[in-house]
Formats: structure tokens, sequence, C-alpha cells
């Protein structure tokens, strides 16, 4: 396997995000893993919670061939995230987009790129996307920017006053 040092995905056991995310970090490895905070409807009461964002996936940061096999061994973790036989690498300024996006907006919607249907082209005027392109899809009558992360084959939603689009 020819590595590049870089973030990895590792797909955990389900709703074993957080659990395996803190044993990685306990192991020093750099870990990543993308909290949405929502609000969860009991029938007594509402409470805002955080969830990871991508169900079942924690981003890990690799230095070595070594740091990949010993990150398998950790409990929790299924296995490393492939297209084809090549393991998914995702890039920094991805890892960064995602972490700006989560701290402007609250109760991320996610979907995968299948669901999203092609839509108006804009470009974002003002906040941590400033001057990316991004596809306008209407959901529930209410207006949502698509900023495709290409690596991860998914798109994060997001709500935005259209006086941020030109």
């Amino acid at each position: 396997m020819n590595f590049i040092k870089g973030w990895y995905v590792i797909y955990t056991k389900s709703r074993y995000e957080k659990k395996t995310a803190q044993v990685l970090t306990e192991q020093n490895f750099k870990v990543y893993l993308p909290l949405n905070k929502t609000i969860s409807q009991w029938s007594d009461r509402k409470k805002k919670v955080e969830k990871p964002l991508f169900s079942s996936y924690v981003f890990i940061y690799l230095e070595t061939i070594k740091d990949y096999l010993r990150a398998l061994a950790i409990d929790g973790v299924v296995v490393f995230i492939k297209f084809g036989d090549r393991l998914v690498r995702v890039l920094d300024e991805e890892i960064n987009r995602i972490k700006l996006f989560l701290n402007e907006f609250s109760e991320v919607e996610l979907r995968g790129s299948l669901e999203i249907k092609v839509g108006e082209k804009k470009k974002i005027t003002s906040g941590p996307f400033e001057n990316y392109e991004c596809e306008i899809i209407k959901i529930d009558n209410k207006e949502k920017i698509c900023v495709r992360i290409e690596s991860l084959k998914h798109s994060i939603l997001a709500e935005m006053h259209s006086y941020h689009l030109i």
C-alpha cells in the first residue's frame, strides 16, 4: 500500500463514534468527530444534544502505515472507509471547512449525494464559506445551501438567507 500521511475516515460500530474517538485520543491519535447540535424531542421535554454529523464516521490523522494498523486494533473501529481498493483520504481544507460550517450553523442536515438534486449554482458572499460555489436546494419550502465535500461523497446542508448569495 502506498501510504500518504493525512486525514482518513474510520467506520465505527453503530452509535460508537464518541467512545471510539475518545479511545483513539487516549492512544495519542489526532482525531476529529464532527458533532451537530440538535434539539431532541421526547414526550415530556426537549433537550439540546450533540450527535455525530456523519453516522459511524470518525476522522483520524495518520502519520504512518503503523498508525493505520494500530488504529485498526482499537475497540469500536470496524474498518477504514475505502473507495475501491483505496483508502479515502480527506484533505485538511475539507476538515477545516466542516469545522467552520459547524461553527457557523446549528441543526445541520446531512444528505447522501444521491439525494441531492442539481440546482441553481451561487457564490457565498459572507461567512466561513465566502467565495465558495454552492447549490441551492428547496426542502420544505426553505432555501438550503449545499456545500459539496467531494471526497466524503456527502453534502452538507444549512439554512442561509439569500442576501448571502450572488
